[in-house]
């Protein structure tokens, strides 16, 4: 039986995902925050967004390449940053570092990875995306700039949304503490996930290497954290515009600011010179209270000249014409690559992108789209 017959859909690959990754580690990857009701609003926001079928038209042949901020990639969507990613698969941000490059589309490396930007440097080609959660010490943030360039990320995104740690119940109900301990509950859990275990034992117990090696005396005086207030957290800051401005005058690359859900705060972007606004609620992980992230978009897209990414929620390919056409420039999609790894390991990243790709082409044809600036005139509106 092929890939496609078997994981035809993003939610074939997690049901399998979810048998074959430790349970502390499934809740890191798949919880939201409080009662988890932003998660849910997202899904349910998506939904609500229609386009009407057109027929008539003869034969369609969506044009799926993309040029986002001075990149020619090959669909207009990426594998978005998320923390601990070889946690919830060994070798996981160098796999999908390495699938990124081969396939065109780019790779955010988050900034609590479990490898560090040297390590996944031979990976990234001219594909790589850094994460950063902004530094509250200059010399580090300073220092992380310099890495990361060095390793040959080009375009810098720094996220926003998290001015505290969230409380991730779930999460923290699952029983990861940072850094990782092997407690008798995680022992019986691993031992129910024998490929994650042996894959874990041949990379490594997985750490934030670059986080703890600027946080390295506070985690000997802290000891064990929950998953949901780790080192990360105690190091860095709360970003204003002058924080921005900093980065833009330390970086020659594209600026990114991720997390931004307020029409208000894409405003003063542009004239900070940053190259293009983030439009996401953390995929439901920080705030329950929040709307769903593509309700925020149009209002944001109103608010602002700058290109928009956009994620939180997306589950294929109809999803991301959704948010394409209500003001996107381009998407971003986290979770689903880890369940596509945990599900078929090294497979797993090229089914997925074929999978989303084979969804936006079929889409498009069903609503007569060849090129993707031609869905904005196709939303339904009731």
């Amino acid at each position: 039986m092929d890939l496609n017959s078997k994981y035809p859909a993003i939610s074939d690959l997690r049901s399998k995902a979810r048998k074959r990754i430790p349970h502390f580690a499934w809740e890191y990857l798949d919880s939201g925050t409080g009662d988890e009701s932003t998660l849910h609003r997202n899904r349910s926001a998506l939904d609500a967004v229609h386009f009407v079928p057109r027929g008539l038209r003869g034969e369609i042949v969506p044009e799926l390449t993309t040029n986002f901020l001075g990149q020619t990639y090959s669909a207009p969507f990426g594998i978005a940053p998320v923390g601990m990613s070889g946690l919830m698969w060994p070798g996981a941000e160098k796999a999908l570092a390495s699938f990124a490059s081969e396939a065109k589309i780019p790779y955010a490396m988050s900034t609590v990875a479990t490898t560090t930007p040297e390590d996944v440097a031979p990976h990234l080609g001219d594909m790589g995306w850094f994460q950063m959660y902004p530094p509250r010490d200059e010399a580090i943030r300073n220092d992380m700039l310099k890495r990361v360039k060095n390793a040959g990320f080009t375009t810098l995104v720094v996220t926003i949304d998290v001015p505290a740690q969230s409380r991730r119940e779930r999460q923290i109900r699952g029983g990861l503490v940072q850094p990782p301990r092997l407690t008798p509950r995680i022992l019986a859990q691993v031992a129910r996930c024998p490929e994650w275990a042996l894959r874990t034992a041949l990379n490594g117990k997985p750490r934030m290497k670059m986080i703890e090696s600027y946080g390295k005396a506070v985690m000997e005086s802290m000891g064990s954290l929950p998953s949901n207030n780790h080192v990360g957290y105690l190091l860095r800051t709360a970003p204003d515009h002058e924080y921005v401005k900093i980065l833009r005058d330390n970086w020659d690359g594209p600026l990114i600011v991720k997390g931004v859900m307020c029409p208000d705060d894409a405003v003063p972007l542009e004239g900070l010179g940053i190259d293009a606004a983030w439009v996401s609620n953390h995929a439901g992980r920080q705030f329950a209270g929040s709307p769903g992230a593509i309700d925020m978009l149009p209002a944001v897209r109103a608010a602002t000249n700058l290109p928009l990414i956009f994620d939180s929620g997306i589950e294929g390919g109809l999803d991301m014409l959704r948010a394409l056409a209500l003001g996107a420039d381009f998407v971003m999609i986290g979770r689903a690559w880890h369940y596509a790894l945990g599900a078929i390991g090294g497979q797993g990243p090229k089914h997925l992108y074929d999978m989303l790709v084979d969804d936006l082409t079929s889409n498009m044809i069903q609503i007569a789209a060849t090129k993707l600036n031609e869905l904005q005139n196709l939303i339904h509106k009731n």
